[in-house]
């Protein structure tokens, strides 16, 4: 990076908003040279089908800022705004996201300079809360949201991860009934038994629901009247449309598990084995959101809405999305245990450390701040998190 980059030490930092026409070849080799992955030996490309700002762009309002030194960009951020329900109140917030420094222009101030002039563009907006998601054991993005910036960590999600069978559906139990709910039908049902027991709750969720992205709704319920109080609902979201991932380097382990699993699962498909679908190739994933389930007999819905959801993909786009995706609350009650449990997830891809960190932009007095963060912290954990699939 150095020789595409340069060593360009005493100019000055300048923070401007993205251009699309000037900056959109430079912004891709910025994105290239700071690859995510959980370690050293496998990477993770995103291909945003020639759209920078396509993971925000679903948002009410959004931008996207560069740091460029010199000539040249060096690094980036991306931010959007809703409203949402927060603590029993409608309040603005902003998300930060995509904040990319090259790696040669590192620990020079860039990153928290990027994020601070993010924060008040929040504030001309007048956004209340400012939050970002990152992984637990980031020390580098810890160390600059809650270390410098003054965030505070209010919820610790597990994202739960499986591959789709390419080669074939899932069969779906006989005694379980499977509708699809209209748009407004699946907003009522959201805002009357989903809103009040989670936090972030988007207040736009109607917008969310009749988004080209958003597939549908779909309720599952037991056939026998017997166990009515049972029920299940979740929505899915096809990535696939605007951006797409592509593993870059794996470890011989995994590759020998593909290999293995693929084999196998040409014999023992009647084992329910999945095969493990090519994820060297560009791929998009479905995206389970506002899953939520009540009874005593739920757990088994949920699953059955999960397959339901995963032969779709199965059968979607020509194989287009190779993997299902959903994210719960590792920390809330005892409704979310059990989503760990019913709901199908590889453990190699799925993760338990994801991170949200959140930080009041209208509180002015330092004391003040830290009698509501610890507030917050206590109050959330009694509640579950609303992930929207526009975050993702």
């Amino acid at each position: 990076m150095m020789g595409q980059w340069g060593e360009e030490d005493d100019e000055k930092v300048v923070i401007r908003c993205y251009d699309d026409r000037r900056d959109r070849i430079e912004l891709e080799c910025v994105e290239k040279s700071c690859e995510i992955g959980h370690n050293d030996q496998t990477l993770i490309f995103t291909d945003t089908l020639g759209d920078p700002i396509c993971r925000i762009r679903n948002t009410p309002l959004f931008t996207m800022m560069v740091a460029e030194v010199g000539n040249k960009l060096v690094g980036s951020i991306k931010g959007s705004v809703k409203p949402v329900e927060f603590h029993d109140k409608l309040v603005k917030v902003g998300y930060v996201l995509g904040l990319r420094v090259v790696p040669w222009y590192r620990r020079r101030g860039i990153g928290s300079t990027l994020v601070r002039k993010l924060e008040e563009w929040f504030v001309s907006h007048n956004v209340d809360y400012a939050y970002m998601a990152t992984q637990k054991d980031n020390d580098a993005s810890l160390g600059l949201f809650v270390g410098t910036l003054g965030y505070v960590v209010f919820k610790n999600p597990s994202i739960l991860v499986n591959p789709v069978n390419p080669s074939g559906g899932l069969k779906l139990p006989s005694d379980i009934g499977i509708r699809k709910l209209k748009v407004k039908e699946a907003a009522s049902w959201y805002r009357r038994y989903v809103a009040p027991k989670t936090e972030f709750f988007p207040d736009d969720i109607d917008r969310i629901l009749r988004n080209k992205l958003s597939i549908g709704t779909w309720v599952a319920y037991y056939k026998n009247s017997d166990n009515i109080r049972s029920w299940a609902m979740l929505s899915v979201w096809n990535t696939s449309k605007v951006f797409k991932l592509q593993i870059g380097k794996s470890p011989l382990s995994y590759l020998l598990l593909t290999k293995v699993c693929n084999f196998l699962g040409r014999f023992l498909q009647f084992l329910r084995l999945s095969s493990l679908p090519d994820l060297f190739t560009p791929f998009g994933f479905y995206f389970l959101y506002g899953v939520h389930a009540e009874g005593p007999l739920s757990g088994k819905l949920v699953r059955a809405l999960y397959e339901h959801a995963h032969n779709m993909a199965a059968s979607d786009d020509g194989g287009a999305c190779k993997l299902v995706v959903v994210e719960v609350d590792g920390e809330g009650g005892e409704d979310d245990e059990s989503l760990l449990k019913c709901i199908p997830h590889w453990k190699m891809f799925s993760c338990d450390d994801d991170t949200w960190c959140i930080k009041p932009l209208k509180c002015e007095d330092e004391m003040s701040c830290l009698s509501e963060f610890t507030k917050m912290s206590l109050s959330s954990k009694s509640r579950s998190l609303f992930v929207d699939p526009r975050d993702v």
